[in-house]
C-alpha cells in the first residue's frame, strides 16, 4: 500500500525554546489561537478509576514531544469522569448519539491536530508510548501506526484467554484475508494517524465494529498501516465489552462489506460444483470405483440453482450497497460493469429456451401417454434445471436494473 503523506520530524517542536515547557503549558484549549500539532482522543463511559492516570501519561508524552497538544474526552459518563478530565486540562465533549464508534467520530470532527492519537481511558494502553509510535510513523512514512498487543506483551489478567488466543487472532486473520490489511492485531485501540489520512477515510458505524471499519477503510484506500509492539495493561474500572455480541458485530460488518467473499465466491463454487456433478452423472464417467447416479444428479441440480441465486446476491449487494471491499472475481466484476437489463434478460431467455424446448417435448410425450408415469432421465433434470436458472436470470436482471 502506498503512503499519501510525508511527516515532519516529531522531535522538532513547534515551539522554539531553550527551555522545555511543562505539559500544562503545552496543552491547548478548545478556543485557543494556538493550533495543536497533536490531538489525543479518548471515549469515556464511567472511567473515573482510570482517567486521571491516562491523562497523566499523556502529559508525560507531551513534555517529551514538546508540541502543542489538545486532549479531547468524548464523554457519556454518569460519574466524575468529565470533572476529573476538565480539572486536568482536557477538553470534554458530549456526543449527541450513542455508541463507542460514534463517540470517536464525534470527537474526531472537533480535533485540530496534525496527528490524531486514540486510545481507551481504562489504563490498558500506556499513552507515554505516543512519542515512540510517532517516531515509527515518521520513519516508515506510514499513514497510521497501531500498537500491537499480540506482537508485544499482554500482562497477566489484562485480556481474557478467549480474546487473546482465539477471538482477536481469528478476527485479525479474517480481516487480513478479506481486506488485505496486513496487521498483526486488528483490534488494538491504540492508534495514531495523520490529518490527511483522517480526511481520506469515511466512516459510518457507531458501535464496537468501528475499530474494524477504520482498518477496512484504510486498506481499501491504500493507506499504509504500520505497527509497533506495545505492552497491554490490566484495566481499571468496570468492563463494558460483551465478547460474543461485539465479536459478532465485527464479523457481521466485515462480511456485509465484502460481498465477494460472502456471496460471489460461494455462489461461483456452488454453481461449478453443481454443473460438474451433473455432467459426471449424466455422462456416466466413473470416479475410481464410484459412479454417480440419480441422487447425485439431483444434488448437482440443486447446487447449481442455489449457486446461481447466491452469486446474483453478490452482484445486487455490490451495486446497491457500495461496500468497502468490492468483489474482484472476473464474473461479478464483469456483470457489475457490463450488465444491462436487456443483456441479462436475453441470456435468461436463451437458457430458459434451451431447457424449455426439451422440457416441452417431455410434457407433450407425457400428455400423449395418457398422463401416465414417465421414466426419469438425467436429460430431463438438466432441462428443468436450465428452465429454473433461466427464470432466475430474467427476474434478477430486472431487479438489478431497479437497484442500479
Amino acid at each position: 500500500m502506498t503512503s499519501t503523506t510525508s511527516h515532519p520530524p516529531t522531535e522538532q517542536a513547534s515551539l522554539e525554546s531553550d527551555q522545555n515547557l511543562s505539559a500544562d503549558e503545552l496543552l491547548v484549549g478548545r478556543h485557543s489561537d494556538t493550533t495543536p500539532q497533536l490531538s489525543v482522543v479518548m471515549p469515556t463511559l464511567n472511567e473515573e478509576a482510570g482517567i486521571r492516570t491516562c491523562i497523566e501519561w499523556i502529559k508525560t508524552a507531551v513534555e517529551e514531544l514538546q508540541v502543542p497538544t489538545e486532549i479531547i474526552i468524548s464523554d457519556s459518563s454518569t460519574d466524575r469522569t468529565p470533572e476529573i478530565a476538565r480539572e486536568m486540562g482536557a477538553i470534554v465533549v458530549e456526543p449527541d448519539g450513542e455508541g463507542y464508534g460514534y463517540a470517536y467520530r464525534y470527537a474526531f470532527e472537533r480535533t485540530r491536530g496534525t496527528y490524531i492519537a486514540m486510545g481507551d481511558a481504562d489504563t490498558t494502553y500506556d499513552f507515554k508510548q505516543i512519542p515512540r509510535l510517532l517516531d515509527h510513523l515518521e520513519e516508515t512514512g506510514g499513514d497510521m501506526v497501531m500498537g500491537s498487543r499480540l506482537d508485544g506483551e499482554i500482562e497477566d489478567g489484562a485480556m481474557p484467554s478467549l480474546h487473546q488466543y482465539i477471538g482477536n487472532p481469528a478476527l485479525t486473520r479474517f480481516l487480513n484475508t478479506f481486506y488485505r490489511a496486513g496487521v498483526s492485531d486488528a483490534h488494538s485501540g491504540f492508534r495514531i494517524f495523520t490529518r490527511e489520512a483522517y480526511e481520506t477515510m469515511d466512516w459510518e458505524t457507531t458501535g464496537m465494529e468501528f475499530a474494524s471499519e477504520m482498518i477496512m477503510d484504510a486498506g481499501s484506500k491504500d493507506l499504509e498501516i504500520v505497527e509497533v509492539p506495545i505492552v497491554y495493561h490490566e484495566r481499571k474500572g468496570e468492563e463494558t465489552l460483551d465478547s460474543f455480541r461485539d465479536g459478532w458485530r465485527h464479523v457481521r460488518f466485515m462480511l456485509v462489506n465484502a460481498p465477494g467473499y460472502l456471496f460471489s465466491v460461494p455462489g461461483l463454487l456452488l454453481t461449478l460444483f453443481g454443473v460438474a456433478v451433473m455432467t459426471i452423472s449424466h455422462t456416466g464417467v466413473a470416479l475410481g470405483e464410484i459412479t454417480l447416479g440419480v441422487n447425485s444428479m439431483i444434488a448437482g441440480s440443486l447446487a447449481a440453482i442455489v449457486g446461481t441465486q447466491v452469486g446474483s446476491l453478490g452482484v445486487f449487494a455490490t451495486v446497491a450497497s457500495d461496500p468497502i471491499q468490492r468483489p474482484e472475481d472476473p464474473i461479478t466484476s464483469g456483470i457489475t460493469r457490463y450488465a444491462t437489463l436487456e443483456r441479462g434478460a436475453t441470456a435468461g431467455v436463451l437458457v430458459f429456451a434451451a431447457g424449455g424446448t426439451y422440457a416441452s417435448w417431455l410434457i407433450g410425450d407425457w400428455i400423449l401417454s395418457g398422463f401416465g408415469s414417465v421414466p426419469f432421465t438425467s436429460a430431463a433434470l438438466i432441462a428443468f434445471t436450465a428452465v429454473v436458472v433461466g427464470i432466475q436470470l430474467v427476474f434478477s436482471s430486472f431487479f438489478l436494473s431497479a437497484v442500479n
